[in-house]
């Protein structure tokens, strides 16, 4: 689990394809990587993976082709950065909100920058908008964020400060894809009121 506070960005150092995927190295510092063992949880850009090895400035991870397919992963290259959390542990504080790094979907970006306000619209599949909820938990990368604005086939959030420094958000564009998770207490309220429904 994690808690959708993005702890550091990191930088993409290798990535090569293998039969089973991709291996990928990622550049973290010594705080980061400290006491991280080899089967551990880290969040990469809202992706749980798991260490196959590190050091003081390094994480290597194996990731498959399900999980390419799925989020945005797939399009990273050498000199990408990506945002990192490390898994949560008993007592920690929940800074945002529970998170269980399996991305639902990935939906194309759009920032939007107007009277000082810096707007982040993401497209979303029609099979996941109906779990957007206007002032719901979003996961955008790994980072929890409020859900401001909601349409058919998009929804938007506002980035402070804050959130543009210590996240890779503030480098997309309109060609980026972005890793989307659903809060999951949205996500299963929904199907037990369809189940309901459908119930009679």
């Amino acid at each position: 689990m994690f808690t959708g506070i993005v702890q550091e960005i990191g930088e993409i150092k290798e990535c090569n394809k293998t039969s089973p995927g991709k291996s990928i190295e990622i550049y973290a510092t010594s705080s980061f990587t400290e006491n991280l063992q080899k089967g551990a949880s880290v969040s990469v850009n809202g992706v749980c993976l798991t260490v196959v090895s590190s050091n003081n400035k390094s994480m290597i991870f194996d990731v498959i082709k399900e999980t390419l397919r799925i989020t945005n992963l797939d399009d990273i290259k050498i000199g990408s950065m990506v945002n990192l959390e490390r898994s949560l542990k008993y007592g920690d504080e929940v800074g945002g909100h529970l998170l269980s790094g399996h991305v639902s979907c990935k939906g194309k970006s759009q920032l939007i920058q107007n009277d000082g306000e810096v707007e982040l619209r993401v497209e979303c599949p029609k099979e996941w908008i109906d779990y957007v909820l206007l002032k719901g938990y979003v996961a955008i990368n790994g980072a929890s964020l409020t859900v401001a604005k909601k349409e058919r086939d998009s929804f938007s959030v506002y980035l402070i400060p804050e959130t543009l420094g210590a996240t890779n958000l503030s480098q997309c564009s309109e060609e980026s894809f972005l890793n989307i998770e659903i809060d999951q207490s949205t996500y299963s309220s929904k199907n037990t009121e369809r189940s309901k429904l459908a119930q009679g």
